[in-house]
Formats: C-alpha cells, sequence, structure tokens
C-alpha cells in the first residue's frame, strides 16, 4: 500500500494569492489542478487569510477567473475571526479597523459596530485604511482593550509585487503601543483546521494545505499536524527553506504539478 500522506487526501484547502492567482490573474495549471481533483473524486476548499474582502466576492472573483465556485467553497480569516468572536463574546460591540466588507461580516454575525466606546477592538486587511482609523486604533489598545487580528500576513502578493498587510499594521501599532494583538486568528492558528474538520466531517489526515507561504500556509503543518504542500508560484523562493522551522511535506512548482503527481501516483 502507498503510503503517500497526500494520497489519503480527501480535501486540499487552497490559498488564493500567490497559489491559485496573482491578482486578476490565474497562475498556470491552476485550472486544470481543479478538474484532476474532480476526476479523482477529491474535493477543495479555498482558505485564504485575507480579511479585506467578504467570501461572497472571493466566490464571485474565482468564477470570474474562469472556475463557477459558490460562496461555500471558500472560508476567510475574516469569517473566522467572526465565528471565534461569536462564539466567545456575542453581541459585544466592536471597533473593526477593515474594508466595508469585513465590516458587512461582522455585522452579518450579530456584531455592532462601535467608533467611539468599543468592548473589544479587530484589525483586519483594511485596504481602506486612514490615519485617523490607526491613531483610533492605537489609542484603544493602548488603554487596554482586547485586541484581536484577523491574520499575520507582512505582504499580500500582487501581479506587480507586494502590498503592505496586516502583519505590517500590527508592528506600526506596536511601535506606537507597544502591545501585540492578544490573538491572531488566521493561518497558522490551527482553530481554523479544527473549524474546518468539524464543518466539514474531516479528519486532520484527510486534509492538506497548499499554499506559497512558509509562516502562515506551511506554519500550519506544524501547528496542526496537516500535510502541506508549498509551491513556488508565490512568495517563498527555495533559499527560504533553508533555515526555515517550517518545512513542507511536499514542494511543488505549481498547482499543475501537484495534479501532475496526483495522476502518476492515483494510477
Amino acid at each position: 500500500m502507498n503510503d503517500e500522506p497526500l494520497l489519503r487526501v480527501k480535501c486540499f484547502l487552497l490559498d488564493m494569492d500567490g497559489t491559485f492567482n496573482l491578482g486578476d490573474g490565474l497562475i498556470e495549471g491552476s485550472l486544470r489542478f481543479i478538474a484532476t481533483l474532480n476526476e479523482l473524486g477529491k474535493d477543495y476548499l479555498f482558505l485564504t487569510n485575507n480579511s479585506s474582502k467578504h467570501r461572497r466576492m472571493y466566490a464571485e472573483k474565482i468564477t470570474r477567473l474562469g472556475l463557477p465556485t459558490s460562496e461555500d467553497k471558500v472560508f476567510t480569516a475574516g469569517e473566522a475571526t467572526a465565528i471565534y468572536l461569536q462564539e466567545r463574546h456575542p453581541s459585544t460591540s466592536v471597533y473593526v479597523v477593515g474594508t466595508p466588507a469585513l465590516e458587512e461580516e461582522f455585522r452579518q454575525y450579530g456584531f455592532r459596530l462601535e467608533e467611539n466606546d468599543p468592548q473589544l477592538i479587530v484589525l483586519g486587511f483594511d485596504t481602506t485604511l486612514t490615519y485617523q482609523k490607526l491613531w483610533k486604533l492605537c489609542d484603544f489598545v493602548r488603554a487596554g482593550l482586547p485586541y484581536i487580528a484577523t491574520h499575520p500576513d507582512l505582504n499580500c502578493p500582487t501581479e506587480t509585487g507586494y502590498m503592505p498587510d496586516v502583519g505590517a499594521m500590527i508592528a506600526f501599532v506596536h511601535a506606537s503601543t507597544g502591545r501585540e494583538p492578544d490573538l491572531v486568528v488566521g493561518k497558522p492558528n490551527r482553530m481554523i483546521i479544527d473549524a474546518l474538520a468539524h464543518k466539514y466531517g474531516l479528519a486532520i489526515e484527510e486534509m492538506a494545505m497548499v499554499g506559497d507561504r512558509l509562516y502562515t500556509d506551511i506554519a500550519l503543518g506544524k501547528t496542526s499536524g496537516i500535510t502541506t504542500c508549498l509551491v513556488w508560484s508565490g512568495e517563498t523562493r527555495p533559499e527560504d527553506l533553508v533555515d526555515s522551522p517550517f518545512q513542507p511535506t511536499y514542494t511543488f512548482a505549481n498547482l499543475g504539478a501537484i495534479a501532475d503527481w496526483l495522476k502518476v501516483h492515483s494510477s
């Protein structure tokens, strides 16, 4: 019997930026990978740390890129944060530093958004960020309010390079206040894997995370024991692996190369 852990995987968890697409362009082999999973009777979900968009917006984007997708195929760090806080702090007033889409996500989960006297604060990937928002955020953090970040990514890959992400904003807040977030919800926090395992009835060994970033996607292997596949189509370069504490189970050029591997080893 073949003991390759990748062959036991029933559901592939796919990062988006740098793995499936770069901005508004598909990465080579992405659709072929999905077609191969369909042929082999395997499932997939898009798992992104990017909390700047609602899962519906991601589903619409993936559909535009050529893969018809419903929003139940997408799970974001923004939604994971809202779910986490709903379970532990329902009906709490929240100051959300995020896009209108992230604010909508929190309203859908029953939170009241509060600008002046919140009970806790959430920092997301805010592409509508202003100095006034940062100033107010730092005031609340300095005052000791519970401080949650949706994910730790320093940069978000684009077609033309990188744009600053939540991790850079966390560093700004730390420089001003001396505080780090009390909790960072997204990858590599294993709570995302636990939530997915519960929601879809999957065992840890039946899932694999596929992504381009060592300290989020691949770090899930260390925090949760999940099989991981690193693709070279985004942020990480081979030399980055040398001293990294986060080592993937497998490495591939891109999603198309995983499709080729699965076809060979599943026959």
